[in-house]
């Protein structure tokens, strides 16, 4: 074998990076309804209702609740969403991102 290499081939595999995941946060005001925000778990988060009621209660009490982490074009959207229908509704609910 004049110039040759026997070998054996190795494969480099590549991890992709997961993107970053952020928390979506609801603030505690005095005029949103405790069942409009129990609402907007249940539908825009897909909580259940005894998740969400004790969702509800630490904003209540704590004055913020983490509503669920998410990549941030999701956080983005489900955040969106409960400022469309809140302001809909004729509440000041408001969300906010944090990166987790």
């Amino acid at each position: 074998m004049t110039g040759e290499q026997a070998g054996v081939a190795s494969r480099v595999r590549v991890k992709t990076a997961q993107p970053p995941l952020f928390k979506v946060l609801m603030h505690n005001d005095d005029y949103t309804t405790m069942d409009f925000v129990v609402s907007m778990l249940e539908s825009v988060f897909h909580k259940s209702p005894a998740e969400a009621n004790r969702i509800m209660l630490n904003i209540h009490y704590r004055g913020l609740g983490v509503c669920g982490v998410y990549p941030f074009d999701i956080a983005e959207t489900k955040v969106m969403k409960v400022h469309a229908q809140a302001r809909e509704a004729g509440h000041p609910l408001r969300c906010s991102l944090e990166e987790a």
